[in-house]
């Protein structure tokens, strides 16, 4: 996925050329759920499948030779809901308020306890 031509949303991957070794000549890697890739596969082998190389990440290969272009345009959009859906969930987290920023470490700040220069 790295130095291959890729289709980002706000710099998230939605789909690139898969240039693993393993996966076959003309695929597309597009990222997807778990749930929807294996259903996929399920459904219809012969265009969408699985190497283990990307067996860990949320996404299909799919056989561009294979799949018909209405096809490869509703996975593209499910892709996009997909990714578009993590980067929220991603944003929505609130900070996390630590000990040191409800509080003063004591010495710290304006009130002395430093080192003064005698004048």
């Amino acid at each position: 996925m790295y130095g291959s031509p890729a289709v980002k949303l706000r710099g998230n991957l939605l789909a690139c050329i898969a240039v693993n070794k393993s996966a076959e000549a003309n695929t597309l890697a597009i990222v997807i759920s778990f749930t929807d890739r294996d259903l996929l596969i399920a459904d219809d082998p012969d265009v969408y499948y699985l190497k283990d190389h990307y067996v860990g990440y949320p996404c299909v290969l799919v056989r561009l030779s294979r799949i018909h272009p209405d096809a490869l345009r509703d996975l593209l959009r499910t892709s996009w809901r997909f990714v578009s859906e993590q980067a929220r969930r991603t944003r929505r987290r609130p900070p996390r308020a630590t000990d040191a920023r409800r509080r003063r470490a004591p010495g710290a700040g304006g009130g002395g306890g430093g080192r003064r220069s005698r004048a």
